[in-house]
């Protein structure tokens, strides 16, 4: 279906992900991304303590249909969030083929048409609870090698992006840097181009991008320009709820102009340092409010889309439930979120 939906549409209006360099400032910022937004369709990296975990049980895949949905109202980008242990269920190990194949029917359906996929490794920068670079079982080297064999697989298609991590919540920025730079290495010494999406150590909050870590480590603004990518195709991966400690997790948003306020440290740090961030992850309620500080937030990224690659909001899929902040359609109708960011995309 996605195939047809895009006969429809001349190619030159489809927001491309990796390229040439679309204006001054990415290619000072080594990148050629251009401007696209989208959705994040979860459930594969759902029940993360039951491993394996029971397929269309535990954990799903999202469907054909969820795509075509919200390609039809505009969404050029998906970001698929994956659980490592599913994808490599032993560190070092071979990648479990039929885990691999879901992902592949994914992003073959997805890409065939010109929409891009951002693949994320929904780990939170650990493998069963072990975290990588501060645990001695979890070595960089560790990391490495699973991006090293993503690559490998996906390095012959540029519509897939690769997302390095969900947000490393228990490493410090500068840990987290030698890891993330140790899956770059690796991901490029494959020959694979793609477009890294790097975030940085502890919370991923764009908000908190310039606060210093626990014990007064150094913050991700002080480190994180310390990424080393020999093809300088890379972005800073962020993201930014809108309700009150910014988890995601309450359908109440601060204020209507909360996403704005929240977004104006990163946005100059991008700018004063010519790079280019991807907002991988925010979302907020269905009230008025909320979906006021939704707008707001996307007016804010859209009036300084030189230093964004682009967006995805958390979230879509199959699984949610009573979930505050999905946008998955219910019994056919769309959610109220849908209309506050179908106008930027």
């Amino acid at each position: 279906m996605l195939a047809a939906l895009l006969s429809c549409a001349p190619v030159d209006s489809i927001a491309r992900l990796a390229g040439g360099p679309a204006d001054a400032a990415s290619a000072e910022a080594g990148t050629g991304a251009a401007f696209g937004g989208g959705v994040n369709l979860a459930g594969a990296e759902f029940a993360p303590t039951v491993l394996p975990g029971t397929y269309q049980v535990d954990y799903e895949y999202p469907t054909h249909g969820e795509v075509d949905h919200f390609f039809t109202r505009g969404a050029r980008v998906f970001r698929l969030p994956v659980l490592w242990e599913r994808v490599q269920p032993a560190l070092g190990a071979a990648l479990d083929a039929t885990e691999l194949a879901r992902v592949d029917d994914f992003v073959s359906y997805t890409t065939a048409s010109g929409a891009r996929v951002v693949l994320d490794l929904h780990s939170f920068g650990a493998y069963r609870g072990l975290v990588v670079g501060v645990a001695p079982s979890a070595p960089p080297s560790a990391f490495a090698d699973v991006w090293s064999r993503l690559a490998q697989h996906f390095s012959g298609n540029d519509r897939v992006l690769f997302g390095l991590s969900s947000a490393p919540l228990g490493t410090q920025p500068a840990t987290w840097l030698g890891v993330a730079n140790a899956a770059i290495a690796a991901i490029r010494k494959t020959g694979a181009m793609n477009l890294v999406l790097v975030p940085g150590g502890g919370a991923a909050d764009a908000s908190l991008w310039d606060a210093a870590g626990d014990g007064g480590a150094s913050s991700n603004a002080a480190t994180m320009l310390g990424v080393v990518d020999p093809a300088s195709n890379y972005v800073y991966q962020l993201s930014q709820f809108l309700d009150g400690d910014g988890s995601g997790t309450s359908g109440t948003c601060v204020s209507a102009t909360i996403g704005s306020d929240r977004l104006q440290t990163v946005i100059a740090w991008l700018r004063t340092n010519k790079q280019r961030g991807f907002l991988a992850e925010f979302g907020a309620g269905s009230d008025a409010t909320c979906l006021a500080a939704i707008s707001d937030l996307l007016a804010a990224v859209d009036a300084s889309r030189e230093v964004w690659v682009g967006w995805t909001y958390w979230a879509g899929g199959p699984l949610w439930g009573a979930y505050p902040l999905s946008i998955e359609p219910a019994n056919g109708v769309d959610a109220p979120q849908l209309a506050a960011i179908a106008g930027y995309f």
